[in-house]
This record gives structure tokens, sequence and C-alpha cells, in this order.
């Protein structure tokens, strides 16, 4: 996994992840506010995506950027990142590959308002971050599509 200073190589990956693996290790650390390693955990998924769910995951890791944002305090890429992710994100249903995102959508919608022209000391308390919750298990489709 890269620190967050190492940056995109814009690698393509020649393998197939794990993809309930991955995608839950992401929201994992996306509800323990580790908004960095969420990305790269849903990045290596992205990187092999050659279906739709290639855009659901972008948004995903856009998300999971934009409160990386947050936690640095430069807004700007912040209200940026929401943007992109919330567009890439309305194209698929708030229950796609089995997580439920709707909260946490309407979180970041409040949250880049919040942050649109916010100085850098603005932050977020611990309780505001947002959390995605799994769906059951009838509802639990990992990965969403196959091939994805």
């Amino acid at each position: 996994m890269r620190d967050a200073e190492e940056g995109n190589t814009g690698r393509r990956l020649n393998h197939q992840p794990d993809y309930a693996r991955l995608f839950l290790e992401g929201i994992e650390h996306f509800n323990q506010r580790r908004f960095w390693h969420a990305h790269e955990s849903w990045e290596e998924l992205w990187l092999a995506a050659e279906t739709d769910v290639e855009q659901f995951l972008q948004g995903m890791i856009q998300l999971a950027a934009a409160y990386h944002h947050v936690q640095r305090g430069t807004h700007s890429g912040a209200v940026r990142l929401f943007d992109a992710a919330l567009r890439r994100l309305a194209a698929f249903p708030t229950d796609f590959s089995g997580v439920e995102r709707g909260p946490a959508e309407e979180a970041a919608r409040r949250h880049r308002e919040q942050f649109a022209g916010a100085d850098a000391s603005v932050r977020l308390e611990e309780s505001q971050y947002p959390k995605l919750i799994l769906c059951g298990a009838e509802k639990c489709t990992m990965p969403p599509l196959d091939p994805w």
C-alpha cells in the first residue's frame, strides 16, 4: 500500500484481485476514517475493473479522497472530489455492490456545502464523518457484476 505522499503511478493490473476482500477492506478503512487506505483498497479493484464497476469504484475512491482532503484541511480539493464522487455514484443504486451508501452520500452533500469557501481551520468532529453500511446477505452481491 502506498503512503498518501507517493501518488498514483497510473498502472493497470494484469491480475484479477479478490473483489470482496478488497472492497470490504476499503469499507472498514472508510468507517475507521482511514480514507487514504480505503482509497488504496478500492484503487486496486478499480485498476482491474473492465465494466461499469470501474466508474462505481472511481466514485468510491473519490468519496474517500474527498474526506482525506477534509482531514488535511484542503477544502477546495474536498469540494471538487465530493462533486466528482456524487456525480459518478448517481448512476448506481445506493445499495450497489452490497453497501448502503445513501447516508454517506447525504453527508457528503452537506459537507460539500459546509466546506465550499470555508477556511482551513474548519474541521469535522469524529462523529460527523459518515459510515458505509453493509446490506443484508440477501442483497450483498460482491462483485456486483460478473465479469466486473
